[in-house]
């Protein structure tokens, strides 16, 4: 798959470097006042790009950050809703007292047998 990308976007920038060499012409832009600007058309068109696409860019990332911080949210409320409907946590019964069988046998020493 790695490769497949690597292939895709070689091609793309050999295209776009044909498309460069072949029309690198410069193209007269009239400004405001009178002025003139020499600009070459592949410059011009990744400004116009550019000019279009990154609004387009940074609104999509203000939308997805603004959807991650709702989800988060959400989840959040989720959790809290859970935890009060199962209510605390149970306590655990205390073990039961050793019965006379489980007692352990106690060995005593003789004492004075000297």
């Amino acid at each position: 798959m790695q490769f497949l990308k690597i292939l895709f976007w070689s091609l793309l920038a050999f295209v776009a470097a044909v498309f460069t060499f072949g029309n690198w012409t410069n193209v007269s832009i009239q400004l405001f006042g009178g002025l003139v600007a020499e600009v070459n058309l592949p410059l011009l068109l990744l400004a116009t790009f550019l000019l279009g696409f990154l609004p387009t860019l940074v609104y999509q990332h203000w939308i997805r950050y603004r959807l991650r911080q709702r989800l988060t949210a959400a989840e959040r409320g989720m959790e809290s809703a859970l935890a009060a409907a199962r209510g605390p946590d149970p306590v655990p019964p205390p073990p039961p007292p050793p019965t006379a069988a489980e007692e352990p046998v106690v060995a005593i020493p003789p004492t004075g047998a000297m």
